[in-house]
């Protein structure tokens, strides 16, 4: 006697029976497997990106180290007619003495094999010398970059402290009166050159109320002082320049957190954090301001070739003694072997920042190693 339709179809949808235990701890095993495997895949994919990015960079050296020898030489005039300029302190009207220049810092020679002996000469780790200075150039980095380091580090670190800070805070609390003020106050500061604020604050706070140094580093020939009081004087000094260099820069930076915090307004994750009853200061910087962190470090990576560049102009205002000054001076003087030795230390500068800046950037975010 065959069983009912309705008892056949109640029987087909019941549950099946589960597996046996041999069939459980296979099933167990191969999800261990493809998770292990997927790993493997990621960490396979970062060494990969890794080493694509190592790559890229090396080239870009190459390029670099190029075109640092070409572009000086591409200035009107040459080193020699600057050192014997008639109206300098070392002019000398002698052919002779002239050609026998050109023959010592090579400058008589075709530019191809000036530019072989460049890059043999960097291989050896040699820069040259100065024309102006009759240095070597080695020295005179190991003497200026401190100095130019020490300035872009403070302000970088002044302009994300303060960029990211305000920019979370407006961002968070947009549309109310603090966000137009501080959106006001930050676009207005981007809107002046770095020079013109440099020279604003030098007359108004040096100046006119003697509160912070006009010039220089550290204080000259001043007595004998401790560490501390030697790293005091060089923060005096350096507060200025380091503010209105930061100061170029902390809008952008700004500008991008309060776009990401923005974005943030509203999320899923935000509603239900809130509903746990976290307080609001660890939901704005916590939760929504790292979420909002990624674009800023991509940002703060793209103005690394800004703030060499503005360090130029706020060291030349401020009479800072660093590279930048250097570039100032060597520009003027058409010092080759100086403009070479400068612009390829700050180049590698930052392309090393930027390096290390991808490596952050996808450590923050392992998705980008597949791209």
């Amino acid at each position: 006697m065959s069983r009912p339709t309705g008892l056949r179809q109640h029987a087909s949808s019941a549950p099946s029976a589960p597996p046996p235990g041999g069939e459980l701890d296979e099933i167990d095993e191969l999800t261990l497997a493809s998770a292990g495997d997927g790993e493997a895949t990621v960490a396979a994919s970062a060494r990969r990106s890794t080493r694509t990015l190592a790559l890229t960079y090396v080239v870009t050296v190459f390029v670099l180290i190029t075109l640092n020898f070409f572009l000086p030489r591409a200035l009107p005039g040459d080193p020699i007619d600057s050192l014997i300029d008639p109206g300098g302190p070392s002019y000398v009207s002698n052919a002779e003495i002239r050609a026998e220049l050109e023959e010592y810092y090579g400058l008589d020679r075709p530019v191809g094999e000036q530019y072989v002996d460049y890059l043999s000469d960097l291989a050896r780790g040699d820069l040259g010398v100065s024309i102006r200075y009759n240095v070597g150039i080695g020295e005179l980095v190991q003497e200026r970059l401190p100095w130019t380091i020490l300035l872009i580090t403070s302000s970088m670190l002044l302009a994300a402290v303060v960029g990211w800070s305000a920019g979370v805070h407006s961002g968070w609390r947009r549309g109310r009166p603090v966000d137009s003020g501080l959106l006001g106050v930050f676009t207005a500061l981007r809107s002046f050159p770095v020079f013109f604020l440099g020279s604003i604050a030098l007359f108004v706070l040096a100046v006119q109320f003697d509160l912070l140094p006009l010039s220089g580093a550290r204080t000259l020939y001043a007595p004998d002082m401790g560490a501390l009081e030697r790293a005091g004087d060089i923060a005096y000094h350096l507060a200025l320049p380091a503010a209105v260099l930061a100061t170029q820069f902390a809008g952008g930076q700004y500008m991008t957190m309060r776009a990401g915090i923005v974005g943030e307004l509203g999320a899923d994750y935000l509603v239900g954090a809130r509903a746990k009853g976290l307080r609001e200061r660890r939901l704005k910087y916590r939760y929504a301001g790292r979420n909002a962190l990624l674009p800023v470090v991509t940002v703060t990576a793209l103005q690394l070739g800004g703030f060499l560049t503005s360090a130029v102009l706020v060291e030349t205002v401020f009479s800072y003694p660093g590279m930048g000054r250097l570039v100032f001076d060597a520009i003027s003087f058409r010092d080759y072997p100086a403009l070479q030795g400068c612009f390829l230390v700050l180049s590698l500068f930052v392309v090393t920042l930027n390096f290390l800046m991808e490596l952050l950037y996808h450590r923050l975010d392992p998705r980008t190693t597949d791209r």
